[in-house]
């Protein structure tokens, strides 16, 4: 917390930033400190998509491990609601299917490629008295961590274009009344962006 002081101060007095870039700088310290909802992504490439590219969201019917039982189909969802800023063209599977299903749907809807998904990995820690009551295990206390997986493809070749893992953990601020499937939409957003090639903070 010290070094988050003191690196307000130095950003303060260095009138070189503005206030949004101060804001987002004590936001990335103090999500690295573990106070705030953290993520990381490892892409396997660096390609880019065009803004006008057809995109289908899909969710593979998958139960994640880990003491969570998220919403079936909500990384599509949050994946949807992240993707619809950058890339208007973007269609959703009502619910989850495989892959060739999901690549046949793709394909019957025009659409240029598919965003497949996967929750990986959820554990789902008690942050409120309502799970402390159902589990009262000590060792259960904590944040909320979760790891989706992403492929997009393009549709007509199966070619594929990328992979992520995008890895979340939530804040000691933040661990109240939330579930591992809260801490999805700010990465996949990110994801969103990076495909473009557009930062987060555009100025």
């Amino acid at each position: 917390m010290r070094s988050l002081v003191l690196l307000l101060t130095m950003l303060s007095l260095s009138g070189c930033m503005s206030i949004s870039d101060m804001g987002q700088g004590a936001h990335d310290q103090m999500s690295d400190a573990g106070l705030l909802d953290h993520s990381n992504t490892d892409r396997a490439y660096n390609r880019r998509l065009q803004p006008d590219s057809f995109i289908y969201i899909a969710q593979g019917a998958f139960v994640p491990p880990g003491n969570a039982y998220p919403r079936p189909n909500v990384v599509a969802e949050e994946a949807f609601n992240g993707f619809i800023e950058y890339f208007p063209m973007v269609r959703r599977a009502k619910a989850p299917m495989g892959l060739d299903e999901a690549l046949t749907e793709a394909r019957a809807a025009g659409a240029n490629y598919l965003l497949y998904t996967r929750f990986a990995k959820a554990d789902d820690r008690i942050g409120n008295s309502d799970e402390w009551s159902d589990q009262q295990a000590v060792d259960r206390l904590g944040v909320d961590s979760g790891v989706i997986q992403l492929m997009v493809i393009e549709t007509t070749t199966r070619y594929l274009i990328d992979t992520a893992r995008i890895r979340t953990r939530g804040g000691l601020l933040t661990m109240h009344n939330t579930k591992p499937e809260d801490l999805l939409g700010p990465p996949l957003e990110d994801y969103a962006r990076s495909l473009m090639g557009v930062s987060r903070n555009p100025q």
